[in-house]
């Protein structure tokens, strides 16, 4: 706002009285004070309001318009209700600094006068602000590649005072005005997959009033919250002006519309990857594979690996449980594999989402786990399930593909909705308990357990947990004994009525083998709940 647009605001009363030359200037925030020395207050471009309470000798003008002087400050004004009139020896300084001074009416309080101009300057910003969101909303719908959201989010964080953020729904922050302090955006993640409606207010109790974040759905109207992405200003948007809202409103469009343009779906490197995915799946030839993983830039890691310079290639298959589509899902794949690949190459094949990523040296598995729990708020009942390959060179690839969509179908039968089998689940019993059909895993367990789980009903007894805690220890008699707090002699008389009901001898390691895999098959369908076989 310039100055001149003081003096045309008739409302105010405010009367220039020095610097009548210098009123093009402009102002961005209307400060008061009564410091005699407020400079380190200031950041320059200010209308500086003072009572002047400072005012102590006439040498004190001096000192007080330097001060302004040498912060930037665009302007004063000035009131006095002890005279009604502004002190010669401070207009003289003002004259003297090329300061525009202006008399502030005694009826005008600075409360009217701050709240006025900054409705005013709010106003004004927020209109420049639409315009610059509006073009940069057609540039982007032109698909015009440049710098993405970052330069329009540091608009509206510096220029307007609206710190805001994207973010993903496991709390991955894509851009944002400013950094968001530790800690918020896994609150913030939790609170848009949470949240009853939209747009929401949140707030981390730790940092009072300035912890306070509103968030809005960018797609909500045709995305599932676990497949799109949020906005989060600072502030709750209750208490915002009109404005404000619908500048927000903007900025979600803009949002939505970036995030469209990222979508590799119908880029061509998407349909590369879907046509990778597609050969892998269908055990193409790796004369076809190789030349499309180069396209896509998928390459491996530098180390060493079975059959292929690198360390090969990891894959995972997800699939949905619920009302996830495929090609939701995918966006899901996508961000959960993100701390491991920045550009996965993911693809449908079916009612699965398979994707290939680089082996890095961490472990795929855990880091999938932990992004998948971080997106279980949201999964409701239905969910998904994944499966992680272990590390297998391009010429492996198809089989690691299999090894990834078996440990998803292991995953199915876990009752949790965030299932995740990794590849060194299937190098154990559990994958020859998996290839076992339902009936004769349930009559395998209840032809050994039931005899002991009927005893310990009936007889308040505690045989199968003692079973399992001899297995745990191999069958040791002391260590097993003190697990569970009882004499040796207590241990020996519970053991061998086991081997009684059971007519297994427990001193056979062929017996000890059938109660290890019957007790994990009565823990697998204690996981799933009754009912299941």
């Amino acid at each position: 706002m310039r100055l001149s647009t003081l003096v045309e605001m008739t409302e105010l009363g405010l009367s220039p009285v020095t610097g009548h030359d210098e009123l093009d200037r402009t102002i961005r925030w209307v400060v008061t004070t009564d410091l005699l020395d407020p400079g380190r207050y200031l950041n320059g471009g200010e209308l500086v309001l003072t009572g002047l309470v400072w005012r102590q000798s006439p040498e004190d003008s001096e000192r007080f318009v330097r001060s302004l002087v040498n912060a930037g400050v665009s302007a004063l004004g000035a009131g006095d209700t002890r005279w009604g009139e502004i002190p010669g020896d401070l207009v003289e300084a003002c004259r003297r600094h090329r300061m525009p001074l202006f008399h502030v009416p005694q009826e005008m309080s600075f409360a009217e006068v701050t709240e006025q101009i900054v409705r005013r300057l709010s106003a004004a910003r927020a209109n420049d602000m639409t315009a610059v969101l509006d073009r940069h909303r057609r540039l982007v719908a032109g698909a015009t590649a440049g710098a993405g959201l970052d330069p329009v989010l540091h608009l509206l964080g510096h220029d307007l005072g609206m710190p805001c953020w994207v973010l993903t729904p496991a709390g991955r922050v894509v851009a944002g005005s400013h950094p968001l302090p530790e800690g918020v955006a896994p609150l913030l993640a939790r609170g848009f997959l949470t949240a009853k409606r939209m747009p929401c207010t949140l707030r981390d109790v730790e940092r009072g009033d300035a912890g306070r974040y509103s968030v809005f759905a960018v797609d909500e109207q045709t995305t599932p919250r676990v497949a799109d992405w949020f906005l989060a200003f600072q502030g709750a948007f209750e208490d915002w002006p009109e404005e404000r809202r619908a500048l927000a409103g903007e900025l979600v469009a803009v949002v939505a519309l970036e995030r469209a343009r990222l979508d590799d779906r119908f880029s061509p490197e998407g349909r590369i990857a879907q046509e990778l995915v597609q050969l892998v799946v269908s055990d193409g030839k790796p004369s076809d594979i190789l030349p499309r993983l180069q396209v896509t830039g998928l390459t491996a890691h530098p180390d060493t690996a079975p059959g292929a310079a690198g360390r090969g290639f990891v894959a995972v298959a997800a699939a949905a449980r619920g009302a996830l589509r495929p090609g939701e899902l995918r966006v899901v794949v996508r961000e959960i594999l993100s701390r491991s690949c920045a550009s996965p190459v993911v693809g449908v094949a079916g009612e699965e989402v398979i994707a290939l990523i680089p082996a890095p040296e961490s472990d795929v598995t855990a880091e999938v786990r932990e992004a998948v729990r971080a997106l279980a708020p949201g999964l409701g009942t239905g969910g998904f399930t994944v499966g992680v390959s272990g590390i297998a060179s391009v010429d492996g690839l198809r089989g690691a593909v299999e090894e990834a969509r078996y440990a998803r179908r292991m995953a199915e039968g876990r009752a949790e909705p965030d299932a995740v089998v990794g590849h060194d689940e299937l190098a154990t019993h559990v994958l020859l308990l998996a290839s076992v059909p339902d009936d004769i895993r349930h009559m395998f367990r209840v032809r050994l357990l039931d005899p002991l789980r009927g005893y310990d009903q009936e007889h308040r007894a505690d045989l199968v947990r003692t079973l399992e805690a001899f297995l745990q220890v191999s069958g040791s008699w002391t260590k097993c004994a003190e697990i569970l707090h009882v004499h040796v002699n207590t241990l020996r008389y519970r053991i061998q009525r086991i081997q009684d009901l059971t007519g297994r001898d427990l001193s056979r390691l062929e017996d000890r083998v059938d109660f290890f895999l019957a007790l994990r098959l009565y823990g697998d369908a204690a996981r799933r709940g009754p009912g299941t076989p």
